[in-house]
């Protein structure tokens, strides 16, 4: 059986969520939502392990709650860093090397299905590289704010919408892949807001398996109640299934 490591970057403070708790740390029915994700991750056989990059002080009362989870693989919390880059790098460093897959995804990314999961670890396995993501429904423009009032901002262009898509988790890599893109970013001092770009720094393809708009990303507090009406959502279409 393939080793594939699943890493959780949960090291983020949510200042845009105007709380006191971090955001991974807020509750979805009943559980912190670092908690709800991993269980969402852990429903895909596949995943032989996972590593969960925190906050320093959280480190040992995380270590302790998912102790107590039946996920039936290692779960390991790790300390987190600064930024995104240096919490999934923290991570990595503790994959044992022989994992043929590495598979990251936000902890606050709480819906996530099985199905999607299992989709992009098959295509990374065939083609090294993969991630989810949505087509934009919106038209995107390109800008600058230069001798601008913060709240305005110049068009320079209109980018075609069919190029366009918006990223997503899981985004998942060949283990030997993921860790040469983040040598050489070290290595060049370069940051990225997620794994993708890193290996694209290398020149590898990376493909996209189509996501979810109900794979959102809890950054705002408005987000939490569309979580909650899509959970519902989720558990009426569940019990309509098994009375039919």
């Amino acid at each position: 059986m393939s080793r594939i490591a699943a890493i959780l970057p949960a090291a983020g403070l949510g200042t845009r969520m105007g709380a006191e708790t971090p955001k991974q740390f807020l509750e979805l029915d009943s559980m912190p939502l670092v908690i709800f994700t991993l269980r969402r991750l852990a429903a895909c056989e596949a995943i032989t392990e996972f590593f969960i990059a925190t906050l320093a002080e959280e480190v040992a009362a995380l270590q302790e709650r998912v102790s107590k989870e039946r996920i039936g693989r290692p779960v390991r919390v790790v300390r987190g860093g600064g930024n995104r880059q240096e919490s999934v790098g923290n991570a990595l460093a503790e994959v044992p090397t022989d994992a043929e897959l590495v598979l990251v995804h936000d902890a606050v990314r709480p819906l996530v299905t099985r199905e999607q999961v299992a989709r992009v670890i098959a295509v990374a396995r065939e083609r090294g590289a993969a991630i989810l993501g949505i087509p934009a429904i919106d038209t995107v423009k390109e800008v600058k704010r230069a001798s601008l009032p913060e709240d305005v901002a110049l068009i320079t262009g209109t980018v075609p919408r069919e190029r366009i898509v918006l990223a997503q988790t899981p985004q998942v890599f060949s283990g030997k892949l993921l860790r040469e893109a983040f040598a050489k970013a070290t290595q060049d001092g370069v940051t990225a807001s997620d794994e993708a770009a890193l290996v694209e720094r290398l020149g590898h393809d990376v493909y996209v398996v189509l996501g979810s708009e109900r794979n959102l990303k809890i950054t705002k507090p408005a987000d939490m109640d569309l979580a909650r009406f899509y959970l519902e959502q989720e558990r009426r279409s569940m019990i309509a299934g098994r009375s039919l």
